[in-house]
């Protein structure tokens, strides 16, 4: 007579009283759920998510969800709360950090979400945050730092390069500066001498003197 009877029928056969009794089915199978919102970040830039959740239903609180909200629980509780809780975690984090923090970003919203959606006997199994896209003037303030970076990157291997050339040779001019004795010297001259005198003498006389 219009009345939700909480209790929840087994596998296989069941019965019902006819024209008295009706059977409302609840999907208790893991179902997935894919919205875009925008949330604003620590630094106040607009970021635009896609997010894809995937949840259940506790097969012991289902009449009560039905009970409480009907068979629409998931326009009328859980896409409100995914996007509430997105914008809880992502007011946390700068914009660079929801990129190099996805995952840590992607996990504090489960959490946050779980807990929200517990009481309904919503279970949330996973909570993937399928992309990011920032403003124009963010991208591209992202593009030019990265440019600058690598630049940075490079000069900075080159000057280390410049030294490392430039130690290298010090050592090299210090080692033969060592081993450059007069002995050494006299020898190798020695060495390379011929035998051979000066063919030309120029005395005073070349002058005219």
């Amino acid at each position: 007579f219009g009345k939700i009877i909480d209790s929840n029928l087994k596998e296989g056969f069941n019965f019902k009283i006819p024209y008295i009794e009706d059977i409302v089915k609840v999907n208790i199978k893991v179902q997935k759920v894919e919205l875009e919102t925008s949330a604003a970040s620590r630094d106040l830039q607009d970021i635009n998510t896609k997010i894809a959740v995937n949840y259940r239903i506790e097969s012991d609180k289902a009449s009560s969800l039905y009970k409480t909200v009907g068979n629409n629980y998931e326009i009328t509780i859980l896409e409100p709360v995914i996007e509430e809780s997105v914008k809880s975690v992502i007011s946390r984090y700068t914009a660079e950090e929801t990129i190099t923090k996805r995952s840590e970003v992607s996990s504090e919203s489960l959490k946050v979400l779980g807990e929200k959606v517990e009481k309904y006997g919503i279970v949330i199994d996973n909570f993937n945050i399928i992309n990011l896209s920032f403003s124009d003037e963010y991208s591209r303030a992202i593009e030019e730092k990265q440019v600058a970076e690598q630049k940075l990157a490079t000069a900075k291997l080159e000057s280390e390069a410049k030294l490392v050339e430039a130690e290298a040779e010090k050592q090299a001019n210090d080692l033969l500066k060592q081993s450059l004795t007069e002995e050494l010297i006299e020898k190798e001259f020695i060495e390379k001498w011929d035998g051979k005198l000066p063919e030309t003498y120029a005395g005073n006389d070349i002058l005219g003197i």
